[in-house]
């Protein structure tokens, strides 16, 4: 396998909860990136149908796997009366909008099995993880299958892991990037952990320690961005944030707005709306809820109610606005003009 597995320097992330929807994706196929459909929180027959809509555009793209955290399924008795205690301090949120905060759902595995036997049913061209890595017997199907396998790292730790297990690829995330830490090893602290300083830093390190081609992720919002985590030894940049204001992405227009409103002017690791780090502008919902426990996927479920009611109220203060530490720069527009923009000012091209 060669560096130029993507045959491009832009790859956009899969942004699970209606970002990387199938226009999205073939949007940035014809403008010359590579797309990734996202599994999370979709139903197997969501993610059939948006892999044969992509499929028969003609479109080249990849779909990501959530990898589910047992131990998160079948917590202990304190882990469950944190969780419990944390419900009930959602509870004047959800009264702030007439909703109730629906009981502690410990189950929710997004379907793993069903969607892995469905992808290797029906293979796709790359299929990536996060959250975890699968089983090495899985990767191995799925490389059988002829789908190349990309596993989410974030640190030289997880990468070293990560291809001893037999992944292709790495799609290698820095603190900086928006939405949800890829973390495995010690979930809970190493989103918040130093860590490299920079994007281009992590990459040079995991470079060092790893043979495989890498995908730099986080806080790569303009061509200098992608030119810095190229020269580190990147494969190729992938874009979240700097996509999430596009015409076909699939974020919410109060998300949108909110990327480019005055009222935020910062972001926070928070465990606010799902029980698992992510990046989000810190609004009062994250700093009322500073102190929220580690409990994905149960505190998603607890807060998917208040959420959904706060978007349809037009109340960005208690929405989950993902964004990465550059999302200043998240510009409007055709995914096709800001890829452009991207490309043509790359001093790499």
């Amino acid at each position: 396998m060669t560096g130029a597995i993507f045959g491009t320097r832009i790859v956009a992330a899969p942004m699970a909860g209606g970002t990387s929807t199938s226009r999205f994706v073939q949007a940035v196929h014809h403008a010359g990136g590579v797309g990734f459909l996202a599994a999370g929180y979709k139903s197997l027959e969501a993610m059939a149908a948006e892999v044969h809509e992509v499929r028969s555009s003609g479109a080249r793209f990849g779909m990501n796997l959530f990898v589910p955290d047992r131990t998160q399924l079948n917590p202990p008795p304190p882990v469950k009366a944190a969780l419990e205690d944390y419900r009930r301090s959602l509870e004047p949120d959800a009264r702030r909008y007439g909703v109730s905060v629906p009981a502690l759902r410990l189950d929710d595995d997004d379907e793993w099995q069903d969607k892995v036997d469905a992808l290797l049913a029906d293979p796709v061209e790359f299929v990536s993880f996060t959250f975890g890595l699968p089983e090495q017997d899985e990767i191995r199907a799925f490389k059988r299958a002829g789908s190349v396998v990309i596993a989410t790292v974030t640190s030289k730790a997880e990468a070293v892991l990560a291809v001893e297990r037999g992944a292709d690829a790495l799609a290698v995330q820095h603190g900086s990037a928006g939405g949800h830490s890829g973390a495995f090893l010690t979930p809970g602290t190493a989103a918040v952990s130093p860590g490299p300083r920079t994007t281009a830093d992590l990459i040079a390190e995991v470079r060092a320690a790893v043979g495989v081609p890498l995908v730099a992720a986080g806080g790569i919002m303009d061509s200098a961005g992608v030119d810095s985590v190229l020269a580190a030894g990147a494969t190729a940049a992938q874009l979240g944030t700097a996509l999430v204001r596009s015409d076909e992405s699939g974020a919410r227009q109060l998300h949108k707005d909110a990327l480019g409103s005055p009222v935020f002017t910062e972001t926070r690791l928070t465990r606010a709306f799902t029980g698992r780090h992510a990046r989000a502008l810190a609004n009062s919902f994250v700093r009322d809820h500073e102190d929220a426990p580690e409990g994905y996927p149960a505190i998603h479920h607890l807060t998917a109610p208040i959420r959904a009611a706060a978007a349809a109220a037009g109340d960005a203060e208690r929405l989950n606005l993902w964004a990465g530490t550059g999302w200043r720069q998240a510009a409007e527009g055709p995914v096709s003009a800001i890829i452009a923009r991207l490309l043509d000012r790359s001093e790499r091209s």
